[in-house]
């Protein structure tokens, strides 16, 4: 019996493996609303058999937005667009799942394939925020340091944005926490410099993360899973680390969070990562035995074979593909024929390849 097929079941939600799509950002938004091109790529991942599809970091306000370009969910027009795409992963029994993100200092940029770094305020930018008025590097926008009224706003911002998620049929919501974004700003002592219950000690620079997780549990329903994606390390000395994120994870958990999803870096732009085959997955690992926690990993998994030896060995509960999905949108049917798994739910469209 293959243990990557097998189901996990997370409060009332089942999924019928433990193959998740990792949130991909698309740039192909407009005005922060999903387009055809979401609907095919979310959809095209379904069909092709994974348990739980992870939109892309998706903004709780329009200064939340990395580029332009980026998903929202900050009004009902975003939310019920998403509607059909929910739709249409659960017609494939798979489960769709929502990143809601804040750039923080990592906003007002270019898409990708449109330009480099800042987008200035002449050019329509916007006015970035942060805990500490410190820019992610030099092409990047210098941020305003966010006061705790901006933090409370934003608290609330993200609680919105989970009920719309919810009405719009999304069944797990995971929270951004991590790859340099604002609440991993206020997580690290590299970009946290405040001096108030926000900054210093590690309790402090945890409660804004706390916060928005507590918020956002009071208005999901009891039914629903809550994951928060963590960089589990900033690969700098003195930065944030392991030790320190399953100290969160812990706290995370009391308050009503069900998976964290360990992913790791991004917070300082000259980290050197050693990048490799798996090389997250120790952190999943780690953080699961120690917090007690359900965990993800993420990070290279490329192999039917190796996404099964990650969960046989209970290494995580999950493990998340991106660049892999990206390049193979029906990899989970793939990885059942390797691991020799008849599946019963095969899209009978397709039922003639299998």
């Amino acid at each position: 019996m293959s243990k990557l097929f097998s189901p996990l079941r997370i409060r009332n939600i089942e999924l019928k493996n433990r193959i998740a799509v990792s949130p991909m950002c698309q740039y192909s938004s407009k005005d922060g609303i999903p387009t055809d091109w979401h609907l095919v790529h979310l959809g095209s991942r379904a069909v092709g058999g994974a348990g739980l599809i992870i939109t892309e970091a998706t903004a709780v306000s329009p200064g939340g937005r990395i580029s332009h370009d980026d998903a929202g969910i900050w009004n009902e027009e975003q939310a019920n667009a998403y509607k059909r795409i929910t739709a249409f992963i659960k017609s494939q029994n798979s489960i769709p799942g929502i990143q809601l993100a804040h750039a923080g200092r990592k906003a007002s940029t270019y898409t990708p394939w449109k330009g480099n770094g800042k987008v200035d305020i002449q050019k329509g930018g916007w006015q970035t925020l942060a805990p500490s008025a410190i820019p992610f590097g030099d092409n990047f926008p210098d941020p305003e340091e966010m006061n705790e009224d901006d933090i409370k706003l934003i608290i609330s911002q993200f609680a919105d944005a989970t009920k719309r998620s919810v009405d719009a049929g999304f069944e797990v919501i995971e929270l951004h926490f991590a790859h340099g974004y604002l609440v991993h700003e206020f997580l690290s002592p590299l970009s946290n410099y405040r001096k108030d219950k926000y900054g210093g000690s590690l309790e402090n620079r945890c409660h804004f993360a706390i916060g928005i997780a507590k918020s956002v549990r009071s208005v999901i329903p009891d039914t629903r899973p809550l994951f928060v994606r963590i960089s589990s390390t900033d690969w700098v000395e003195g930065g944030w680390d392991l030790d320190q994120s399953i100290q969160l994870a812990k706290w995370l958990k009391e308050v009503g969070v069900d998976l964290i999803d360990c992913s790791s870096g991004g917070n300082i732009s000259n980290a050197k990562i050693p990048v490799g085959p798996g090389y997250q997955i120790p952190f999943a690992e780690k953080i699961k035995k120690e917090a007690k926690i359900l965990t993800g990993g993420v990070g290279l998994i490329t192999t039917a074979e190796q996404a099964e030896q990650i969960i046989k060995s209970e290494q995580a509960d999950l493990v998340l593909l991106a660049r892999e999905m990206l390049r193979d949108p029906y990899w989970a049917l793939h990885a059942a024929k390797k691991l020799k798994v008849d599946l019963e739910d095969f899209p009978k469209q397709y039922i003639r390849s299998k």
